[in-house]
């Protein structure tokens, strides 16, 4: 039987078990510069050491006008590049593989002073209207987010998430709520995420996975639902993606279409039915620090991992505890086994 402990191998990838550390921004670069801190060494290290098999760095943006504030993490430049190598070469120490989502808030970069998007539609009433891209933007921001993978893979990443949800870039251009554009990329909306994943396929090894990240439902009124949301991963299973990690909403305020659910594993269903009908790996995430909730997630075969994020900011050992409740204790480091 596959449990939480179980490994799991995509290619080269071959992670110890099926416990993943989602992003989630920490909004601490301070110099406001892009390059991680020792804050960001020792949230990422301590989950390694946490018992985490797979730990994806937060939304980390291509360019400076696609971080979501300045206080987020970047990878538009080769300096960066010593500071994730430090971070995933400790990562590797204590046996966890590395990932990094690789990103573009669009029309969500509230620290842009003229924020870009598929279509000149802002986010809300308070945020501010963003330029509509050129087809020659477009083509820059592709290329924006190859030179970061190949800078991702110079830090010795096990392997590259590509943030296509939460209504940033991607999701606003395979959105028909916020890509009303009448050119190419408006007439097939997964044209330009097509395009970023061969581009990034391009910089890669053949043997790196490559993840994305989808929202499976928008919450607002005419928001896409889970059918939508399978054409366009086929799209992109088709383009290149090997894992799909499975989320829901971001797109616009909450309400307006219903709010979703807030019970434990309310996105499950979403991660199985991308799994079902397309064959692929998934990431299932929402609510499932409860270990009984995220093993029987695993057990069941609805989903590959659990993505375990507000309880591991609440407990960087999450993974050790739960190996502690099924009597494993070889997985837990020699120096803390007398606490446990």
């Amino acid at each position: 039987m596959t449990t939480l402990f179980s490994p799991f191998a995509s290619k080269d990838l071959h992670v110890k078990n099926r416990i993943v550390l989602p992003p989630m921004c920490q909004y601490e670069v301070h110099k406001k510069d892009g390059v991680p801190t020792d804050w960001h060494f020792v949230h990422y290290v301590s989950r390694a050491v946490g018992g985490f098999g797979l730990i994806i760095l937060e939304m980390t943006a291509v360019e400076p006008d696609g971080r979501i504030t300045n206080r987020d993490l970047g990878l538009w430049s080769d300096e960066h590049i010593p500071a994730y190598k430090r971070i995933v070469n400790k990562l590797h120490e204590y046996g966890a593989k590395a990932a990094i989502q690789l990103g573009h808030a669009g029309r969500k970069a509230t620290d842009a002073a003229i924020p870009v998007a598929p279509s000149a539609i802002p986010f809300d009433q308070a945020s501010k209207v963003p330029h509509a891209l050129t087809m020659e933007e477009i083509e820059q921001q592709i290329a924006y987010f190859q030179q970061a993978a190949l800078r991702a893979v110079q830090a010795g990443f096990d392997t590259i998430e590509i943030h296509g949800a939460h209504g940033y870039l991607l999701h606003q251009f395979h959105s028909p709520l916020t890509n009303q554009r009448s050119d190419e990329y408006g007439r097939d909306l997964t044209r330009f995420g097509v395009k970023v994943v061969e581009a990034v396929k391009k910089v890669i090894p053949e043997s790196m996975p490559l993840i994305m990240r989808v929202s499976a439902q928008e919450y607002v009124e005419g928001g896409y639902d889970v059918s939508y949301a399978i054409d366009i991963c086929r799209a992109y299973k088709e383009a290149g993606i090997d894992i799909f990690h499975i989320t829901s909403g971001g797109e616009g305020p909450i309400g307006s279409g219903g709010r979703p659910g807030v019970e434990a594993g309310y996105q499950v269903p979403l991660a199985q039915a991308v799994k079902e009908a397309l064959a692929v790996p998934v990431i299932a995430v929402g609510k499932l620090e409860n270990p009984t909730d995220a093993a029987r997630v695993v057990e069941s075969g609805q989903a590959d991992f659990v993505a375990i994020g507000r309880g591991a900011l609440r407990n960087p050992f999450w993974a050790l505890h739960v190996a502690q409740a099924e009597g494993n204790k070889e997985v837990i480091p020699a120096a803390y086994q007398r606490a446990f």
